[in-house]
């Protein structure tokens, strides 16, 4: 296509997954449940519609998910370029963050499609759909799926589900609305056995997740004030634990549940010496994306990341500063 299109149809959307037959999916680099889930609800939707998929991630399916049907049909990306007619990005604010290995394995694909619900997102694709108010991209799945009269089968249903729920926090983060609930209850109409799958997406960690839990933990620093809660973990616990990227997901919300904090920050130290830095607010007022974007980084209001080339402690010490200037303005 000749010029990017801002804000797709769900029309626009439609005509090209009718006009086209094979399609590469991908998702973001360290995939979370909405990543992953999106890509399988819409990838099994297509394969049950006859078109020829491929779903891809730079650094493959996580452990925690490989209960999900169709999980097997996730792969990393090979190193030569495959043919296709569309890409999709799915739950991606930029390009950069799908990741080397999986932009190279898709360069010679001319149509760019890109669905998400970052309100960072920076409209990369050929078609954009982005829809900023949606608490998960799986939940703009779900409406777009229902929307073309496009299949369910059980595998899309679930996916689906998993995608919304851990991206809401099990349907508990402000982002949840009253459409949230009525999609989580038709796909339990459909035949979602809800007991089974929350227990297999939040009852089921390996225990080094609760070691590194108790490593975290000792790491913990609370503000004088008490509205910011943050902890660190060291490239050399990861190693000494043998965590995987997974293995640490969701645990900020042990910190951020703390009575009064209203930032909850997690640092990691990168095995290239670099930080990754997680933030969490329970107040718009303290809007962690603006903070974020201040060292390049993105998300929401109320969750963002970044990546930072600084070693960990210069990191920290610039990213807590910038954040107890957003609460002095935010309380001035």
């Amino acid at each position: 296509m000749s010029e990017s299109i801002p804000n797709a149809s769900f029309e626009q959307i439609g005509e090209v997954l009718r006009r086209h037959h094979s399609f590469v999916l991908l998702s973001h680099v360290r995939p979370d449940g909405d990543a992953i889930g999106s890509q399988l609800a819409l990838g099994m939707s297509l394969l049950d519609a006859g078109k020829s998929v491929r779903l891809f991630n730079e650094d493959g399916l996580p452990d925690s998910l490989t209960f999900l049907r169709g999980s097997g049909h996730l792969e990393v990306p090979p190193a030569e370029p495959v043919t296709a007619e569309v890409v999709i990005a799915l739950d991606t604010a930029t390009k950069p963050r799908l990741g080397e290995r999986c932009l190279h394995a898709v360069s010679t694909v001319k149509l760019l499609l890109n669905i998400d619900h970052h309100i960072s997102n920076s409209e990369y694709g050929d078609l954009n759909l982005i829809d900023a108010t949606s608490p998960a991209t799986g939940e703009i799945l779900y409406d777009l799926i229902i929307a073309l009269g496009l299949p369910l089968p059980e595998a899309t249903r679930d996916a689906l589900y998993v995608a919304v729920s851990t991206d809401t926090g099990s349907f508990q983060y402000p982002s949840t609305t009253a459409k949230t609930y009525d999609m989580a209850a038709d796909l339990i109409r459909r035949g979602l056995e809800v007991g089974t799958i929350n227990s297999n997406t939040y009852d089921n960690h390996p225990f080094r997740r609760l070691e590194l839990l108790r490593t975290l933990l000792n790491t913990l620093e609370l503000s004088p004030d008490g509205l910011v809660a943050h902890w660190t973990l060291r490239e050399a616990t990861r190693r000494e634990l043998s965590l995987c990227a997974a293995d640490s997901e969701g645990l900020i919300d042990v910190i951020r549940a703390i009575r009064g904090v209203q930032v909850a920050v997690f640092f990691e130290e990168t095995p290239d010496g670099q930080t990754r830095v997680s933030m969490r607010s329970k107040d718009r007022r303290y809007d962690v994306c603006r903070i974020a974007a201040e060292f390049g980084g993105g998300g929401h209001s109320l969750a963002a990341g970044i990546r930072m080339h600084e070693p960990l402690d210069e990191a920290k010490t610039r990213v807590l500063e910038a954040i107890r200037h957003r609460i002095r303005n935010a309380c001035a």
